[in-house]
């Protein structure tokens, strides 16, 4: 059984190998070792993420896709979990998560056997209930920072994010150095939106 494992946080300040210590010891503990990690920092809201997406082109049916939490794998609306589940399920990859007691028997059952089958039932029901809850927690939490935003606007405190004036400033120099804009999104991590706020401004 090949074994992949998944980590992911949401932003580049947040550190998405955190959790790599933990996914080692439950491997050894079971007998198996990870054989490819696959990390990246980006939204669990969004299916733009090229690692996850590399990791499943990778797999052969019957890989373990190995994960600390539900929610690293999906923050999903019920569209998008779909379109990923159809994937996974393409695939015939078993997904253990930590926080999923009843997926670890998933790494050590057969894939031909009964309770292997059982196991993927019962777990395709508690990764979808899972899912949903991580969803709402993102929703939730969306909601309230809107809320606060909305407050702090209405009694003049709000300032927004703080400009990063030397990324900025770099930009604004590869955009006067004449390279693209695909290259100095991929160099910066910055938005389109914000290239053509700095292209106006320089």
């Amino acid at each position: 059984m090949f074994v992949r494992a998944y980590l992911r946080a949401s932003t580049k300040e947040q550190d998405a190998a955190r959790a790599k210590k933990d996914l080692q010891a439950f491997a050894k503990d079971r007998g198996l070792k990870v054989a490819a990690w696959y990390l990246e920092n980006e939204s669990g809201a969004s299916l733009g993420r090229p690692e996850l997406f590399r990791l499943l082109e990778d797999c052969q049916p019957g890989d373990l896709l190995l994960i600390e939490q539900v929610d690293r794998l999906s923050r999903l609306n019920a569209a998008d979990w779909e379109r990923l589940k159809d994937e996974i399920r393409q695939r015939r990859v078993r997904i253990v998560a930590l926080d999923l007691p009843t997926s670890h028997g998933m790494a050590t059952a057969k894939e031909d056997d009964f309770t292997a089958r059982m196991l993927e039932a019962l777990n395709g029901m508690l990764l979808d209930m899972l899912a949903a809850i991580a969803r709402k927690d993102y929703d939730d939490r969306r909601r309230r920072q809107a809320q606060g935003i909305a407050k702090a606007k209405h009694e003049g405190r709000y300032r927004g994010r703080p400009e990063d004036a030397e990324r900025n400033a770099a930009i604004v120099k590869m955009l006067k150095g004449g390279q693209s804009w695909s290259s100095i999104v991929a160099a910066t991590g910055a938005s389109r939106s914000t290239l053509a706020r700095l292209a106006k401004r320089g």
